[in-house]
């Protein structure tokens, strides 16, 4: 299921996929294929201690030995959820969008047998960090969930992702983001739990407010009002 797509690269192959994708991502962030592409041939040794950390935490150990994959047969239980619960609110942001669980591209560039799901986990959790800090998919609330992302797992894509995102933002934008937003987002991301110890779909019963106390999740704060 993970492994069959994946495809083996030398060094000097991983440098090139590597460049190729940062650049082809910096001039189409809406190309998930290939910031997944930068996120994997440069978060090896990010991901290798993201994976020690999940064998440290009994949630973790758990997702390790199950494996559970975000796609729709799996969550597609959410949409039937009480309003008030964490699931409900995952469904509800899904489908406001439009968005698929099963969207989301196969990891191609790791050969180890663990660090292919650790990838892959990371990758299809990030609707639910969407849900739970409350931010939008638009270039701002990706480039501050992107800011979460890199104090939660010290990825070199998710900075890289920051940086292309913000040069992108016209002044009143970048103003935004760097005085209300990226504050913010390095005291939330410094003050939650793990993310990625979390079994999310375990708690899909929960209240929101519940799971996000739980996790210790500042969600995001309302733009300013202007003078």
């Amino acid at each position: 299921m993970l492994g069959s797509a994946r495809v083996r690269l030398n060094r000097w192959q991983q440098v090139a996929v590597a460049v190729g994708s940062a650049a082809g991502a910096l001039l189409d962030p809406s190309r998930a294929d290939l910031i997944a592409a930068l996120g994997e041939t440069t978060g090896m040794p990010a991901f290798e201690r993201v994976l020690k950390r999940m064998k440290r935490s009994p949630e973790g150990r758990a997702i390790l030995l199950e494996q559970p994959r975000v796609i729709s047969v799996n969550v597609g239980y959410a949409w039937d959820l009480p309003e008030n619960t964490f699931g409900a609110a995952y469904a509800k942001f899904m489908g406001s969008r439009n968005f698929s669980p099963d969207d989301r591209p196969p990891v191609r560039f790791m050969e180890t047998d663990e660090l292919p799901y650790v990838a892959m986990r990371a990758r299809e959790v990030h609707d639910f960090w969407h849900t739970l800090f409350g931010l939008p998919t638009n270039l701002m609330g990706e480039s501050a969930l992107k800011v979460i992302e890199f104090e939660q797992m010290y990825l070199p894509m998710c900075l890289m992702s920051v940086i292309g995102g913000s040069a992108r933002f016209n002044g009143k934008q970048r103003k935004l983001f760097f005085q209300h937003y990226l504050p913010w987002a390095v005291r939330a991301g410094m003050q939650c739990t793990d993310l990625m110890c979390v079994y999310y779909e375990q708690h899909f019963h929960e209240d929101l407010d519940y799971v996000r106390r739980k996790c210790g999740i500042i969600p995001a704060p309302a733009p300013p009002k202007q003078a």
